[in-house]
């Protein structure tokens, strides 16, 4: 469908059925519907730190997109001041007025900034009530996963100007506002379920340990405490597993789990299209690592089966996103759009 993109990220579809692309090096890219005109590259995007595994990361559209354009960004910031050289997951919006963001304002920024390049999370995820979801990595420093007073390895839920929900869980004093749940390694896709309503996020794990769970009020879903995965250099297998793997009572369950190695999972979609009738309600989920578009179908919560499919192309999908005629749109890291249709 296109390819030479440079390290795109995420995809949304505007009302017009053109495509808004990130690429982490910064830039926003305006595409026709098919996918194979540049239609502009906007202007009025932030600085971002593009080192690792940051950069311009997710991009979502308003759910009121129709009479009040906002666009919602996440990307890796850098750190000013006594924080430079560190950086941090924020999330921005802006209106698309043109070819051009403005209006821009930052309604999230992850704390503390740390070193590192690794491990932003950055998905977003609007729910039904029209409050946003933000996914955010632990940065690779483990324990701060499980301490409230940072949101390191949580997600949060805010209002769409980055005021608080009044019906957020209530944590223990010198929680930071905002956290939904916490105890995530680094949650890379997000959607909403489109019966339930509910948060499923798909995290990476160590070596082995990938997750899909379901994100509820008030949940541990165990990192560093508790994984199927083992630490890097273990032998890999079962006795490694961190804190035993199991992780009930303590914490969350995983609705399904990946081992004994990772296929790193990225971009997530429940289809809801009439393209596939045959795959609606199944979740889709992309495959850094295992170089796969994942389809898991589903009975309720329980996961019944998964496949890899197009595991033989070879390529890393970053993104999957379904456009409104019910193809999928799927991203690649080798700068790959690519359409699924029959």
């Amino acid at each position: 469908m296109r390819t030479g993109l440079a390290s795109p990220w995420a995809l949304a579809v505007l009302p017009d059925g053109s495509l808004l692309l990130t690429q982490r090096g910064g830039t926003l890219l305006r595409l026709s519907a098919d996918g194979k005109s540049l239609l502009a590259t906007l202007s009025g995007l932030p600085a971002v730190d593009a080192a690792g595994q940051g950069g311009l990361l997710d991009v979502a559209l308003d759910p009121d997109f129709a009479s009040s354009p906002w666009v919602y960004l996440s990307y890796s910031e850098p750190g000013s001041g006594a924080e430079a050289g560190r950086s941090g997951t924020a999330v921005a919006r802006a209106r698309l007025m043109g070819n051009a963001l403005q209006d821009w304002s930052v309604i999230f920024r992850q704390r503390p900034k740390v070193s590192g390049s690794g491990h932003y999370g950055a998905r977003l995820a609007f729910a039904a009530d029209k409050s946003l979801f933000i996914t955010l990595g632990e940065r690779q420093q483990g324990s701060p996963a499980q301490d409230l007073a940072q949101t390191l390895g949580k997600v949060v839920r805010i209002q769409r100007d980055g005021s608080l929900p009044s019906d957020n869980p209530v944590w223990s004093a010198g929680a930071l506002p905002g956290i939904w749940s916490r105890g995530h390694r680094n949650p890379q896709g997000a959607a909403i379920h489109p019966q339930t309503g509910e948060l499923w996020l798909s995290e990476h794990g160590p070596q082995g340990g990938d997750e899909m769970n379901i994100a509820r009020a008030g949940g541990n879903y165990g990192w560093p405490l508790r994984s199927y995965g083992c630490n890097y250099g273990d032998p890999v297998g079962e006795a490694c597993r961190i804190g035993g793997g199991v992780h009930a009572p303590s914490y969350a369950e995983p609705q399904t789990f990946w081992v004994p190695t990772s296929i790193a999972p990225s971009g997530l979609l429940f289809y809801t299209g009439s393209m596939f009738p045959e795959w609606q309600g199944q979740l889709f989920s992309g495959a850094l690592a295992g170089q796969a578009l994942w389809r898991l179908s589903l009975s309720g919560n329980t996961v019944l089966a998964r496949e890899a499919m197009f595991a033989s192309l070879g390529e890393r999908f970053r993104d999957v996103r379904q456009a409104p005629d019910g193809a999928l749109l799927l991203l690649t890291d080798s700068g790959k759009l690519l359409r699924l249709a029959r």
